[in-house]
């Protein structure tokens, strides 16, 4: 990953797309945010590691397999004596979905503490172990989990930081298997979403689009991965219910929901070596080819006028029951 300092926040950007909604809901003329598709000129580089004893070189096949504190086999080899040994925090879902809608329950992923090593050989099928796993651990995971790969990128977009105001709160590391699927839902956040490898497929909705978009509140449970490799749903008793979307925005299911129907998704395919601007508050269904790498950045949103516009919006949504 030896060149992603000059690869992910290139400063000779063209600008590859903007997508743009003004919408009239109730009397509020409401104009959303511009979403925009970033496109660098240079081509990304595969994912590189750097070994203190060999160097740098590219996370590839293994060059030898051995157990993990898994139980399952492991990569192991100088490649990866830095970064392959690394601990990180990984979701593990039956199906893909973490913190998503599943039957009457908001279901939060079961997390373990895998090698970095040994995520890839279970992507590279060289391992096995139960379920989907996805490295999404956000809170800044790749300062906290991966700081052997901070001399390989910059700390923050400068031209965002620079319209922005402000350093990014937050630059998160993801990597998982094409089953998993991130759920419609919004964020606090200016977002500069980064694809170094394979793809990322975003479905988008403005925030104009609120009233179309359904909300239900949702006894909070945790999947939790037995001994056997089963999975099972434990109910939070300690917390609140979480207000979710329960709409598959890929096959929605509009005689329970109809109003979706009036929405108007924007669909926008992100490659390595290419980034996305996702404003806050744009609601986004996010799907990704296998293996695929990607870096972001969270920059947390003002809570000006465009925020108050979306909390009027959102009331004026709930209490005309369109929600």
């Amino acid at each position: 990953m030896n060149t992603l300092s000059t690869s992910i926040v290139s400063t000779s950007m063209c600008l590859g797309c903007i997508s743009e909604q003004i919408s009239a809901l109730m009397d509020l003329t409401f104009q959303s945010s511009v979403c925009l598709l970033l496109c660098p000129t240079w081509t990304s580089p595969p994912l590189h590691c750097t070994s203190t004893e060999t160097g740098s070189a590219p996370i590839g096949p293994a060059s030898s397999v051995t157990p993990c504190s898994t139980g399952q086999p492991c990569r192991s080899g100088p490649s990866l004596i830095s970064v392959g040994s690394t601990e990180v925090s990984v979701a593990v879902t039956p199906d893909g979905y973490a913190d998503a809608v599943r039957g009457n329950r908001f279901v939060m992923p079961a997390e373990r503490r895998l090698p970095l090593s040994c995520v890839l050989d279970v992507l590279e099928g060289q391992a096995q172990h139960p379920g989907v796993l996805y490295v999404q651990k956000q809170c800044s995971n790749l300062p906290t989990e991966l700081p052997q790969l901070l001399s390989d990128l910059e700390p923050h977009v400068p031209w965002a930081s620079e319209a922005l105001g402000k350093m990014p709160d937050a630059v998160n590391f993801w990597l998982g298997e094409a089953a998993a699927v991130t759920s419609l839902h919004k964020d606090h956040y200016e977002n500069l979403y980064c694809v170094v490898s394979g793809e990322k497929r975003f479905l988008l909705h403005p925030p104009s689009d609120r009233p179309f978009i359904p909300y239900e509140l949702y006894t909070p449970a945790t999947y939790q991965l037995t001994q056997e490799g089963s999975f099972k749903m434990v109910d939070e008793e300690a917390m609140e219910k979480v207000p979710w979307i329960p709409l598959d925005p890929l096959a929605p299911d509009l005689a329970r929901y109809p109003n979706y129907s009036q929405a108007r998704a924007l669909c926008c395919t992100v490659q390595a070596g290419e980034m996305l601007y996702l404003p806050a508050l744009w609601f986004h269904h996010v799907q990704q080819s296998h293996g695929c790498i990607a870096v972001n950045y969270w920059y947390d949103m003002e809570y000006d006028l465009k925020y108050s516009y979306f909390q009027l919006l959102d009331s004026l949504t709930k209490a005309s029951g369109l929600d």
